[in-house]
């Protein structure tokens, strides 16, 4: 990014700080505009979609998992992170692009009895499946925003971790520590059997076993050491030895 300045997001369904902008994702992260002036003229055309509704605000907050659609190029991006937790779109088929995923964050009834469950989006949905708890994933119709199938969340699941240091990984959800007044522990291994901890809070369901219910980012979640990374640019001629 160039200059010293960066939009301020507006309120909306994501946390400031798990948040991008609409338009810093025109501007600096696909090219579309070169301006601010420029991404709000193409917000205040009707050009952006997120998540099914056409947003003309161009500091609205796109969050993970969030689908974003530009009808008049036809793209579809998915809102996800890279192995160093860095947002990413991931550019996904018009049929992946139909659904996303949701974690469960509270379930809980409401007055005149109603059961409600809440998601990390700030979707509030009434008569969930009896089933769904907290941390579980639902996989949500964008069109219609109906539930759908249910992730469980438990040991075996394939998880992606959402915020921290091990920002952006994938991998199996192997143990849960609990710990009573403080914060409860999640040990994941990804696929090349290195294990890591963090915060329960972190850990976003996206499969059971080794089956993801979503395209994966560039990467495939697996963090690489430095070495690594070094002998693969070397390989690929960035580097000289």
């Amino acid at each position: 990014m160039g200059g010293v300045w960066a939009p301020k997001v507006n309120a909306g369904p994501h946390k400031k700080r798990e948040c991008l902008p609409i338009a810093v994702i025109l501007r600096d992260k696909l090219k579309y505009a070169l301006t601010g002036k420029e991404c709000q003229q193409i917000c205040m055309e009707r050009c952006v979609k997120v998540d099914g509704k056409v947003r003309t605000d161009q500091k609205f907050p796109a969050g993970f998992m969030d689908v974003i659609e530009l009808e008049k190029s036809g793209d579809i991006f998915r809102l996800l992170f890279d192995i160093k937790g860095r947002f990413v779109l991931h550019r996904v088929s018009k049929d992946e692009g139909a659904y996303k995923l949701c974690k469960v964050k509270k379930t809980f009834i409401s007055s005149n009895k109603i059961p409600v469950c809440v998601t990390h989006d700030g979707r509030t949905i009434r008569y969930p499946d009896p089933d769904v708890k907290s941390n579980d994933t639902i996989k949500i119709d964008i069109a219609t925003g109906k539930m759908g199938e249910i992730i469980k969340f438990g040991v075996g699941s394939m998880v992606m971790i959402t915020s921290g240091n091990n920002c952006g990984r994938i991998g199996q959800l192997m143990h849960i520590e609990k710990h009573e007044g403080s914060f409860n522990i999640a040990t994941v291994q990804d696929t090349k059997g290195n294990s890591f901890c963090t915060r329960l809070n972190n850990v976003f369901a996206i499969g059971s076993g080794n089956v993801p219910e979503i395209t994966l980012p560039k990467g495939r979640g697996i963090k690489k050491d430095i070495i690594q990374e070094r002998t693969e640019a070397v390989a690929r001629g960035d580097l000289d030895m």
